[in-house]
């Protein structure tokens, strides 16, 4: 793996103008950067990331499994007892889920090491699968990078096709809070994919979706969602005001419910308490749960629920060396 510096496109804003790309730059400062690109071996991409990816995947989903048949997993996890039954239902029912992001760290010659699984609401979407590729093909034609080089995923054609296998009842709406223009711009992404996968589909805020008397889910003109896309974390549904309708309401959920057991800190300790040692996971431990006498030189603290860095502290030798304030201190940490 090398780090290559590369002259960046000179229209580029202009095309992500375009694009639609309207989150380029966040708060002031740049998002996307093409001033350098990774370059990678086949065997690097097969063997230290793809291979690795495709384990723990299948070790989260062993973790599920696990997690709907003990509930003191599901309390390690702060999983709000309402919801066991529903979730437990969801995955012994086969409710199928579309995507997810896995963060791994890689210096290209030791293992990836698996910091988190963001497997309910995954962002850096569009730019992942549709930007990139726009960025490869012109750099090629430009003749900034070499002609045969490729890129390592095909996000946009496995989301075509995942969503028309999973086949929801339509119309399909999609829906994020107002707040984030990034999560406005994912979801119509996502939305553009559902159509190219052949499905009818609708918008709806998520701030602007209500029940109706029979307990079913509404958008703003009244009508039933029989099917949603949702870019709103399951553990903020599951408190709302509305989340004990969750259950009883007919509608599809994207992501399933079940996915709420891994977009969360606590699956690292659970998948270290059952494959300690693994090279490719990072030694985890439930903060009431660890020992001074394990404790390494230093250490992350994260909280099980926690978004985009917040709320955690970086301790060496024993020094708090970093720490990021934000929202998510109220809960249980890792």
């Amino acid at each position: 793996m090398k780090r290559i510096k590369i002259e960046e496109r000179h229209d580029w804003k202009q095309l992500a103008r375009q694009l639609g790309f309207k989150f380029h730059t966040i708060d002031g400062e740049p998002y996307w950067d093409e001033s350098a690109y990774y370059r990678f071996t086949l065997a690097q991409v097969e063997n230290h990331i793809e291979d690795p990816s495709a384990e723990i995947h299948a070790m989260c989903l062993d973790l599920v499994d696990r997690a709907v048949a003990d509930e003191m997993l599901l309390e390690q996890l702060c999983i709000p007892p309402h919801y066991w039954d529903h979730i437990r239902e969801s995955w012994l029912r086969g409710d199928k889920q579309l995507y997810g992001r896995m963060d791994f760290s890689y210096n290209g010659e030791g293992p990836a090491h698996f910091y988190e699984y963001n497997a309910d609401t995954p962002t850096s979407l569009y730019e992942s699968a549709f930007f990139q590729w726009v960025w490869l093909e012109q750099c090629i034609e430009r003749g900034l990078i070499p002609a045969a080089s490729d890129q390592f995923n095909a996000i946009q054609e496995h989301l075509i096709a995942a969503l028309a296998e999973i086949d929801p009842p339509t119309p399909l709406y999609f829906s994020c809070s107002k707040e984030s223009e990034e999560d406005r711009g994912t979801v119509q992404y996502m939305e553009d994919c559902a159509v190219q996968a052949g499905l009818k589909t609708r918008f709806v805020y998520i701030e602007d979706i209500g029940i109706s008397p029979d307990g079913e889910f509404t958008d703003s003109d009244s009508n039933t969602i029989p099917a949603l896309f949702k870019l709103y974390p399951w553990e903020f549904m599951m408190a709302e005001r509305f989340g004990p309708s969750i259950a009883e309401s007919q509608t599809w959920f994207i992501e399933p419910v079940w996915k709420a057991l891994l977009s969360n800190k606590g699956i690292l300790p659970l998948l270290w308490q059952r494959y300690p040692g693994h090279p490719n996971l990072l030694e985890a431990y439930f903060e009431e749960a660890q020992h001074q006498g394990k404790m390494a030189a230093g250490w992350v603290r994260k909280p099980l629920f926690s978004r985009e860095g917040s709320n955690i502290s970086v301790v060496i030798d024993g020094d708090l060396c970093e720490k990021v304030d934000g929202p998510y201190d109220d809960g249980a940490y890792i």
